[in-house]
């Protein structure tokens, strides 16, 4: 399979679990609201509170993972390969140049975040850099910038702001029904027992959504690392330059301890080294990131066509 494809295989995949995720959580919504006895509107009213709220996250998600990761910014005469690679890549594809920030670290990663092109960092351990040669920071690099290029920040913020409404939204309702709300229903028992099974449903909707929900964000999360691996190849016409990044990359046991759960999913690699070993088909759900051996595995493929 050509990096072409494999690029058209995935845009196909990633909208269709998209699409999948707002439905899902249209209508979640829907059945929590009627089986809780809610009116629409006041679900509305909720929802455009979290929306307000995870919109200024959003806006602001730079500035705050930057901070939180201890990020200082990347210098030309330091980090001279990281800050020439992206300055080449970025005219290659007639892009913005993003900007660029190092965490010091010596644990191998990166990752990419901003709102959009034109907002848009990204940001690498001073470990990966001093560790891999400048074919291999190139790659990584490509990497991130399909990311930026691709609208993935964009896709990511959206997901993670729809994981956070629906969390917000059903644990609301469980709260406000355990603290007495009651359904006052009369008339026919059939619409009694209809309307008593859409209430038990909307309590397991309740406590359920919010875990499919980050299962929905987790299966995007890794499909756009094998989709970014595609496109980053697509600029470099590398693929053995990333195989190699990733390889050194995942030898590397350190975890990352800037990183966290909420920020785990940006990087190129799992920085919390959740995935060494065998892991059970049920935990590969809650991965941030694919097997980096099946990704390896794709990019030499790619390599030999």
């Amino acid at each position: 399979m050509t990096h072409y494809q494999l690029v058209a295989k995935n845009k196909q995949r990633s909208f269709l679990i998209v699409a999948f995720f707002i439905a899902f959580i249209t209508v979640a919504t829907y059945i929590m609201a009627r089986g809780f006895d809610y009116p629409l509107s006041l679900v509305g009213w909720a929802l455009i509170f979290s929306g307000g709220t995870s919109f200024f996250s959003y806006y602001y998600s730079d500035k705050i993972i930057l901070t939180i990761s201890g990020a200082r910014e990347a210098k030309r005469q330091e980090f001279f390969d990281f800050y020439t690679v992206t300055e080449n890549i970025c005219l290659g594809q007639k892009m913005p140049m993003p900007k660029l920030f190092v965490i010091e670290d010596t644990a191998m990663n990166a990752f990419a975040t901003g709102r959009d092109p034109e907002h848009a960092v990204v940001c690498a351990t001073t470990g990966l850099l001093t560790r891999l040669n400048r074919s291999e920071i190139e790659a990584v690099v490509a990497h991130e910038l399909s990311h930026i290029k691709n609208y993935d920040i964009l896709l990511m913020s959206i997901v993670s702001v729809l994981v956070g409404l629906i969390a917000l939204l059903a644990d609301w309702m469980l709260r406000n029904s355990f603290w007495g709300r009651r359904r006052r229903r009369s008339g026919d028992s059939d619409d009694n027992k209809i309307e008593a099974i859409i209430a038990i449903l909307a309590i397991v909707l309740a406590i359920l959504s919010p875990i499919i929900a980050q299962l929905i964000q987790l299966a995007i999360s890794r499909r756009r690392e094998f989709f970014a691996d595609a496109s980053g190849v697509e600029m470099t016409k590398n693929p053995e330059g990333l195989a190699k990044a990733l390889e050194k990359i995942s030898a590397d046991t350190e975890p990352l301890e800037a990183a966290n759960k909420a920020t785990a999913h940006l990087y190129i690699s799992d920085p919390l080294k959740n995935t060494k070993g065998a892991i059970h088909a049920f935990a590969k759900l809650f991965n941030t990131h694919p097997p980096v051996a099946e990704r390896i595995a794709v990019l030499r493929e790619m390599s030999r066509n």
